[in-house]
């Protein structure tokens, strides 16, 4: 048994969740996959993964097993790579969460271009509006709005997000345009309640930070249904600006509050701290460090 050949059997196994799909990947048979990893379970006597007709499952000996084994691979190819004239190039899965809205407008029209220049890559796009454990759930790399606050995380600011306050010419034409955060209060708005959670609004005024709880009849926890409900006249939103950017300079909203406006959101690139990110994960992390910027600057 070559042991590392095992192990990059092993790693996509772990990362494609099934034998078959491993086997698919490797250019082999399942049964030659099978054979590797029970060799490779039996040279180190313990048992890696639990087999069922209809899935495979990490062992808790597995999972520490496939962090140190994704660490040998990567540095195997990295050496290969530098060795081999740069012939090599970062290969395996790569899981990627966002917040869907930025997702689907800003992450996934950014891909075709990774994945060209990295053709044995592959990106699983997890999206959702909560802040997942990234070990547990085995992401590789996240992108974040806002401070830090968890030590256990390592994070790159990419970019900001400047806040806007927007609504229809047709509503402020039927309810007033407000000049001041505190003209808000009467007015309807469109509630962004993740998790079941309404967010208050956030303003400066004279350096003092204000707040304004907002009251409507449409509350929503996904960033996009905001904007079609603000856009269907149904009350003032308060969002990030790339979230209405293109309506914006469209005329389909009109800004208000600007000199009141919070200090912008850090976009950042987060990964786990106790674990160094491989070849696959840095060049992701290297591309929309890069890209990003540019598309949410608009």
């Amino acid at each position: 048994m070559d042991r590392l050949d095992a192990m990059r059997l092993f790693v996509r196994v772990v990362e494609s969740g099934s034998f078959s799909a491993a086997a698919r990947d490797a250019g082999v048979g399942q049964p030659a996959v099978s054979k590797q990893i029970a060799a490779l379970e039996a040279h180190l006597g313990a048992q890696l993964v639990q087999r069922t007709s209809r899935r495979i499952t990490v062992t808790s000996a597995g999972q520490i097993f496939y962090e140190s084994a994704l660490r040998l691979v990567e540095d195997a190819e990295a050496a290969e790579s530098l060795v081999g004239k740069g012939q090599a190039s970062p290969s395996g899965l790569v899981r990627l969460t966002a917040a869907p809205v930025l997702g689907r407008l800003y992450v996934v029209p950014l891909l075709p271009r990774f994945l060209e220049r990295y053709p044995d890559i592959t990106v699983e796009l997890s999206v959702t509006e909560r802040h997942i454990d990234l070990v547990a759930d085995g992401i590789d790399l996240a992108i974040r709005h806002g401070p830090l606050v968890d030590s256990t995380l390592v994070a790159r600011q990419v970019a900001t997000a400047p806040f806007v306050t927007v609504a229809t010419p047709a509503y402020f034409d039927a309810h007033g345009r407000p000049q001041h955060p505190g003209d808000l209060d009467g007015h309807r708005c469109v509630i962004f309640a993740p998790l079941r959670r309404p967010q208050p609004w956030r303003f400066q005024v004279d350096g003092t930070p204000f707040v304004h709880h907002p009251a409507g009849r449409i509350r929503t926890g996904d960033a996009e249904q905001v904007r079609a409900a603000c856009l269907a006249e149904l009350g003032i939103a308060h969002a990030p600006r790339w979230l209405f950017a293109p309506d914006i300079a469209q005329g389909r909203v009109l800004s208000i509050l600007q000199p009141w406006q919070p200090a912008p959101l850090a976009i950042s690139l987060v990964h786990a701290a106790g674990r160094r990110p491989g070849a696959k994960v840095r060049v992701l992390m290297e591309f929309l460090a890069h890209e990003l910027p540019a598309a949410l600057a608009v």
